[in-house]
């Protein structure tokens, strides 16, 4: 089965989005190529965008469906996001 990202920006990101999983990829130069930037968790109830860093150092994100278009729209204006 082949799905298509919900949002795509040419050559920088792109978000998946299933029933079961979200999956995004973003290049970002300050990243060592192969290296984890973030994970992060998608909650409904989020009422802002938080992160926290954890034991390994590896920093989590919190936020909800219209909170991560906004950061979408705001790094890529050309995105026109809409998680609906």
């Amino acid at each position: 089965m082949r799905c298509r990202p919900c949002s795509y920006v040419p050559g920088e990101y792109a978000l998946w989005r299933t029933d079961a999983l979200n999956l995004s990829v973003r290049k970002d130069n300050q990243c060592k190529p192969g290296a984890l930037r973030h994970l992060g968790w998608e909650d409904p109830g989020a009422t802002t965008f938080t992160q926290e860093k954890d034991v390994n150092g590896i920093v989590w994100e919190y936020f909800n469906a219209q909170l991560q278009a906004d950061e979408i729209n705001n790094a890529w204006s050309s995105a026109n996001y809409d998680p609906d």
